[in-house]
């Protein structure tokens, strides 16, 4: 099983990949559908799904070790 501290390692270096993309597809991509910003309004915009995303990905990490432990010592 893989540990609290594992996990929120893997999240975090899984989340920094999808926003250095993310901010690459904002830029290409905003502007297609009328959307202009800075690079300093991109890298805030990435950052706060950034944010949301670290803490969706580390619940939803836990929330499967969860079950996997309860099947481990009940199955």
């Amino acid at each position: 099983m893989q540990s609290r501290w594992g996990s929120f390692i893997e999240a975090t270096v899984n989340i920094v990949i999808g926003y250095v993309t993310a901010i690459a597809a904002q830029i290409v991509i905003f502007p297609m559908f009328g959307l202009y910003a800075s690079h300093t309004q991109h890298l805030l915009i990435g950052l706060c799904f950034t944010a949301v995303s670290l803490v969706r990905s580390y619940l939803v990490r836990r929330f499967f070790n969860k079950i996997k432990s309860l099947q481990v010592t009940h199955g």
